[in-house]
């Protein structure tokens, strides 16, 4: 494997996937079952994060799945995913998922949006680095400002656990 560089644009590691949903993908509800569009989620921000850190990276947690609206059988799902901040081995990748009919010409519709940590490893499974985001637009810019947001939130939370734990010894 060859060496990474220091940074990457978001623009050169960005994937759009469409999913064409079918019966045997609903919930007892008739709609299609969230997990199969959390798959969908982990399998495109999984290569957005392969492609940016230049190898294997793995899911380390999802830090938020939002459902907006059902996705119906027959409708055309639209995954878009890129990174939105990088660390020193992780990186968040945010995806956007829209959907429309398969039969119809119409507008899509925002379904849901999701954002996952990735940690970038090695051939024996260890964290390596991985190239810092290059935000290039004011979307890019934006994106990067609320992913430290999120990032702090977790930090935040991890510590207040550990010390709720601590406290009951």
């Amino acid at each position: 494997m060859s060496s990474s560089p220091l940074s990457r644009p978001t623009s050169e590691t960005r994937l759009s996937l469409s999913h064409i949903t079918a019966q045997n993908e609903t919930n007892l509800l008739g709609t299609v079952h969230g997990g199969v569009i959390m798959t969908l989620v982990d399998s495109a921000a999984g290569v957005v994060a392969a492609r940016h850190s230049g190898g294997a990276a793995v899911t380390a947690s999802m830090d938020e799945m939002v459902f907006l609206v059902p996705v119906r059988v027959g409708d055309v799902v639209h995954f878009s995913a890129q990174v939105n901040w990088t660390g020193r081995s992780s990186m968040e990748v945010g995806v956007r998922i829209t959907a429309d009919r398969w039969d119809a010409v119409g507008p899509q519709v925002h379904v849901a949006s999701a954002y996952l940590v990735f940690v970038a490893v090695d051939e024996d499974g260890q964290p390596r680095e991985v190239p810092q985001v290059q935000p290039v637009t004011d979307e890019d810019r934006r994106r990067l400002r609320e992913a430290e947001i999120r990032r702090n939130h977790r930090l935040a939370r991890r510590a207040a656990i550990i010390a709720s734990r601590e406290s009951d010894r």
